[in-house]
């Protein structure tokens, strides 16, 4: 879907950007649901502010940025509101077809390895969590890192290396997933976007 600010001065291609912002507010929220709320949320307001933006090469981290104050405004809310029980849950989670010219043994070592990255991200601080996806998988730069965090690069920088080492002491520990949480984390993981093969 493009749009077309009133003034013309801004033409946006939300398509390109929606499933980076839906593995990031997957990330954030944990939950499939919320993540797609808060992604329509975060296109409604992009739609009600398409005159701020300045530029369309500025338009990804306004959005991330848009996206993350729509959750920390909900994160302000739930403190204050009675906690809400799902009671339907979506079980029916997709399988990825195969690659026929992949060995199955390194396929299934690969899936394997995705999956134990993936849980060990969500062991994280959510500060760690956050960091590592806007650099590691969305591939913002550090600048426009600062932006959606509202903080200085250098900032962004010790951060992400703070994160970063966190993630390899989860990983070099013996506290990895079971093969059951590798498959709840593998059923789970609606944002393909953060695949780390």
């Amino acid at each position: 879907m493009t749009v077309r600010s009133h003034n013309d001065l801004a033409t946006l291609d939300f398509i390109q950007y929606l499933d980076g912002l839906y593995g990031y507010a997957m990330v954030l929220s944990r939950n499939r649901a919320e993540a797609e709320d808060l992604v329509q949320e975060a296109c409604l307001r992009a739609l009600r502010g398409m005159n701020s933006l300045r530029t369309e090469a500025s338009a990804r981290s306004w959005l991330f940025t848009i996206l993350r104050n729509v959750w920390l405004n909900q994160l302000r809310q739930r403190r204050t509101a009675p906690e809400m029980v799902e009671l339907d849950s979506d079980k029916s989670g997709a399988t990825e077809p195969a690659d026929a010219a992949q060995d199955p043994h390194a396929g299934y070592v690969t899936k394997m390895e995705r999956d134990q990255v993936r849980i060990a991200i969500r062991k994280l601080p959510v500060e760690s969590r956050e960091i590592i996806i806007l650099r590691e998988y969305e591939e913002l730069s550090y600048q426009e890192i600062a932006t959606v965090l509202g903080c200085p690069a250098g900032t962004v920088m010790s951060r992400l290396a703070r994160a970063r080492s966190k993630l390899r002491e989860v990983l070099a520990s013996g506290s990895m997933a079971s093969p059951r949480e590798v498959k709840v984390a593998g059923e789970a993981s609606g944002a393909t976007a953060y695949d780390t093969a």
